[in-house]
């Protein structure tokens, strides 16, 4: 039997209170400590061996000791964190129509184009490796997460960085190549069907 165990409800069981941060809030400041690193082990400590370290059960216990055995992590991070979102507030302050307008044609006209030329440069490279055919994905194929077929091969071609999102729950019924933008060209992994 499978049971769903809600946030809240872990929060309940735990008797731990968060925050209620106004909307938008969190994800900004989420988006600027990506870019601040100002949560990475180097600032606050390696967490999963600090907690395996912590001996208490409470969450005040916990606060008490992580701040005895890093004392300036948490005004640390604050501080770089503040600094990169000082940033993108100046950055946002830059934006105004033409800037949206810019951007929305780069994705749907540049990236579009520049994606769908690297797709196929990525399909007729692996079909030449392989000394077969490729062709582009139909439009009902598309829809399952297939862009195209290497030989008898149905395909899926993904930046790298999609490796790192390979958690999320989307199923795709093909090999995946992942490919890198380099200095002079791209890197293509075809592991799954060479």
């Amino acid at each position: 039997m499978k049971v769903k165990i809600t946030i809240e409800e872990i929060r309940k069981y735990l008797d731990i209170e968060t925050p209620e941060f106004p909307k938008y809030v969190a994800p900004l400041i989420n988006l600027a400590n990506q870019y601040a690193q100002g949560t990475r082990p180097k600032v606050v400590g390696q967490m999963s061996e600090l907690i395996q370290q912590f001996e208490g059960k409470t969450l005040s216990e916990w606060e008490e000791w992580y701040l005895k055995k890093k004392p300036d992590a948490i005004k640390n991070a604050t501080e770089k964190i503040l600094q990169k979102l000082k940033e993108l507030k100046n950055a946002i302050n830059k934006i105004d129509k033409d800037t949206v307008e810019q951007w929305v044609k780069d994705l749907v006209i540049v990236k579009t184009f520049a994606g769908l030329r690297f797709q196929e440069a990525i399909l007729k490279k692996g079909a030449e490796i392989k000394g077969v055919d490729y062709r582009f994905a139909e439009t009902d194929e598309e829809s399952k997460g297939i862009d195209g077929y290497i030989g008898s091969f149905p395909v899926s071609i993904k930046p790298h960085t999609y490796e790192v999102k390979a958690a999320l729950p989307e199923h795709i019924d093909a090999k995946v190549i992942y490919y890198r933008k380099i200095d002079d060209g791209i890197e293509v992994d075809y592991g799954e069907i060479l």
